[in-house]
C-alpha cells in the first residue's frame, strides 16, 4: 500500500512549464457541457410554481417527480460510468448528450404528470453520463496537481447553468411560454455537441497539444489502460469512502436545485421574474466557492502537503462554512438569506470539487469514470431520499426548518466517514486485467 510521501511524489512541483495550454481549452468545452446539463435540470425547480398552478400538483406529487428523476439517474450512474470507459470520453459524452437534450425538448409537449414522470427519467438517465465524462476528460488531460482546479472550473458550469436558467426562462416564459422555454433549453445540447466533436480528443491524438504539453499531462506516474469491472472496484474501502461522501453532500445540491427556487418564491412573495435575480446572485456566489476551492488545494499540494491533507482540510473548511444554513428558514431579509445559501452553495461546490478528485487520486485513470459512477449513484439515491423527505414535510408543515438542518450538518458527517474509510486517500494498487 502507497504511503502519503508517495502520494506526493506523483505530483512533482517543479515540472517544466509547456509551450501550449489545450487542456485549459478542453476544460472550457467541459465547463459549457455542464452549464448546458443544469439548466436542462434546473427548469423544472423553476417551474414549479407555475406548473403546480396549471396541472394542480401537490407538494407530495412534485417530490414524487423529482424522485423519479433521481431514481432514473442513480440507475444511469450505476452503468454509465462503465459505458463512458468503454467507449472513450468523447464517444461517450456525446451518446449521453443526445439522450438527455432530445428529454429535454420531449418535455415541452408533456401534459400529465405520468408523461412528466416518463420524461425527466429518461433526462435523469442521459444525464448520468456527465460527471463520469467529464472526470475522465480531466484526468486525462491534467496532472493531479491540476486536478481539483481544472474540476472546479468546470464544475462551476453547475452554477452558470443555475444563474442562467432563471434569467431565461423569464424572458422565455414572457415571449413564448414554458412549453417552448423546454424545447429551447433542451436544444442547446446539440450545438454543444458539434462543438465537442470539432474539439475532443486524447492528448496523444490531439495536434493542438505540443510534446511539452503532453509530458507535463503525462508528468505523474503513467499506467496501463485496460478496462474496470465491478469486481474491481467493489471491494475497496476507498470506492466506499468516495460513495458515502456523495450519498451525504449530493442530496443537498438537489434540495438547492429543485427547491430553493420556491423557497424564495413563497417566502419572500415572489413572482418568477422577480425570483431571477436573487437566485442568480446566489449561483454567483457559488461559482467563487468551486474555483477558490479547487485552487486552495492544488496550492497546498504545490508547496509540499500531502493529497490527504489538502484535501481533507479543504473538504473541513467548506463544512464549517456551511453551517449557517440551518438559520436560513427564519430569515426575515431576502438578501441576507441570498448570502447565507449562497455560501452554503459556494462551499457545497468546493467540497465536490475535492470530493471528485479524490476519485482520481485514489484509482487508475482506466477506473475513475467507472468509480465516479458508483459514487454519483450513491448521490442520487441520497436525492431520492431528500426528495422525498422535503415533499412530506413541506406538505405536513410547510416549513423549511428541517431541509434546512439537514443541509448544515450533511457536510461535516460525510467528510467524518470519508475519513474513517480512507484515512489517508491511499492509491489503490489494482491489477491490470485485459477484456
Amino acid at each position: 500500500m502507497a504511503t502519503e510521501s508517495t502520494i506526493r511524489s506523483t505530483t512533482p512541483p517543479n515540472a517544466a512549464a509547456p509551450e501550449t495550454s489545450y487542456r485549459w481549452m478542453i476544460c472550457t468545452v467541459l465547463f459549457i457541457g455542464v452549464t448546458i446539463n443544469y439548466m436542462d435540470r434546473q427548469i423544472l425547480g423553476v417551474f414549479k410554481h407555475t406548473l403546480q398552478g396549471e396541472l394542480g400538483w401537490s407538494e407530495v406529487d412534485y417530490g414524487n417527480l423529482v424522485s423519479w428523476f433521481q431514481g432514473a439517474y442513480a440507475l444511469g450512474l450505476l452503468v454509465v460510468g462503465r459505458v463512458v470507459d468503454r467507449l472513450g470520453t468523447r464517444r461517450g459524452y456525446s451518446l449521453v448528450m443526445v439522450i438527455w437534450s432530445l428529454a429535454s425538448i420531449v418535455t415541452g409537449a408533456c401534459t400529465s404528470l405520468v408523461e412528466f414522470v416518463c420524461a425527466r427519467a429518461a433526462l435523469g438517465l442521459g444525464e448520468a453520463g456527465v460527471f463520469p465524462a467529464s472526470n475522465k476528460a480531466i484526468a486525462e488531460w491534467f496532472p493531479k496537481k491540476e486536478r481539483a482546479l481544472a474540476f472546479g472550473i468546470f464544475n462551476s458550469g453547475t452554477n452558470a447553468g443555475a444563474i442562467l436558467t432563471p434569467i431565461t426562462v423569464g424572458i422565455l416564459t414572457t415571449y413564448v411560454g414554458w412549453r417552448w422555454s423546454f424545447v429551447i433549453v433542451g436544444s442547446l445540447g446539440f450545438l454543444w455537441l458539434m462543438w465537442w466533436l470539432v474539439t475532443y480528443r486524447e492528448p496523444e491524438d490531439h495536434p493542438r497539444c505540443s510534446k511539452s504539453e503532453l509530458a507535463y499531462i503525462k508528468s505523474d506516474p503513467q499506467e496501463k489502460m485496460e478496462k474496470t469491472t465491478w469486481g474491481e472496484i467493489l471491494p475497496h474501502r476507498q470506492a466506499w469512502a468516495f460513495a458515502i461522501g456523495k450519498f451525504c453532500i449530493d442530496p443537498i445540491w438537489w434540495f438547492y436545485l429543485f427547491w430553493i427556487p420556491d423557497f424564495l418564491q413563497r417566502t419572500y412573495k415572489l413572482n418568477l421574474l422577480q425570483a431571477a435575480m436573487p437566485l442568480a446572485t446566489l449561483y454567483a456566489i457559488a461559482t467563487l466557492g468551486s474555483v477558490v476551492f479547487g485552487w486552495l488545494s492544488g496550492k497546498l499540494i504545490s508547496r509540499g502537503s500531502s493529497v490527504n491533507f489538502a484535501r481533507k482540510i479543504t473538504m473541513l473548511i467548506c463544512s464549517i462554512c456551511v453551517l449557517p444554513i440551518v438559520t436560513a428558514y427564519h430569515i426575515n431579509n431576502m438578501w441576507l438569506a441570498v448570502l447565507v445559501v449562497g455560501i452554503a452553495a459556494a462551499s457545497h461546490q468546493g467540497f465536490s470539487a475535492n470530493l471528485f478528485t479524490t476519485a482520481s487520486d485514489m484509482f487508475p485513470k482506466r477506473a475513475v469514470a467507472t468509480v465516479t459512477g458508483f459514487g454519483g449513484m450513491a448521490g442520487a439515491v441520497g436525492g431520492l431520499f431528500i426528495a422525498q423527505i422535503v415533499g412530506k414535510v413541506l406538505q405536513a408543515t410547510g416549513s423549511y426548518m428541517v431541509p434546512f438542518f439537514i443541509a448544515g450538518s450533511a457536510y461535516l458527517v460525510g467528510l467524518l466517514l470519508m475519513h474513517l474509510l480512507a484515512p489517508t486517500l491511499e492509491p489503490v494498487q489494482m491489477e491490470a486485467k485485459r477484456g
